[in-house]
């Protein structure tokens, strides 16, 4: 398993949450996702790497951006 974190930003509520949540949940291999407008941090569980532009192109679909941290 492998775990990454990113910052994200632009996210003020639960709709933000989900939107973000639906784009990320369709990168192949994603276990598990964590997301909080209130801490702009999104946590995924992956059963292999992803990449990280594959994670960015997802937020950025959602309507947001988003970096490792």
């Amino acid at each position: 398993m492998s775990t990454t974190e990113f910052a994200v930003t632009g996210m003020s509520c639960g709709h933000c949450e989900t939107a973000i949540r639906s784009e990320v949940s369709l990168i192949d291999g994603v276990r598990s996702i964590e997301v909080s407008a209130a801490t702009g941090r999104l946590v995924i569980t992956a059963a292999k790497p992803i990449e990280d532009a594959d994670v960015i192109a997802a937020v950025d679909e959602a309507g947001y951006e988003a970096v490792r941290s």
